[in-house]
């Protein structure tokens, strides 16, 4: 596996411990995270100059990280948040298809 890949993996997680606490220590809501991410997915893909120049496996891929924070948002527990590999494999389950892939 690449190192970069590597590397982003441990940021993601470190980001949703950070949101793990801030909901823990009820400085935020899971809504407010969830919202937050989705605010910025959606924007990403409403960016129709940016978005209909890639691929689609290049639109999964910038979406990854924001569908798998949400996932580890909506998902977490008192313990923390769910393994990085369990994550991963729920985007790739719940992930829809776009209009241009119907």
């Amino acid at each position: 596996m690449n190192v970069a890949n590597l590397q982003l993996e441990g940021l993601l997680m470190a980001v949703a411990a950070i949101n793990n606490a801030l909901v823990r220590r009820g400085l935020l809501s899971v809504d407010d995270i969830d919202m937050a991410l989705k605010t910025a997915e959606a924007s990403f893909t409403a960016d129709e100059r940016l978005f209909e120049d890639m691929s689609p496996a290049n639109r999964d891929a910038v979406c990854f990280p924001l569908r798998l924070l949400r996932l580890a948002n909506t998902k977490q527990f008192e313990a923390g948040v769910p393994p990085f590999a369990e994550l991963a494999r729920q985007v790739g389950i719940t992930k829809q298809p776009y209009n241009d892939q119907m």
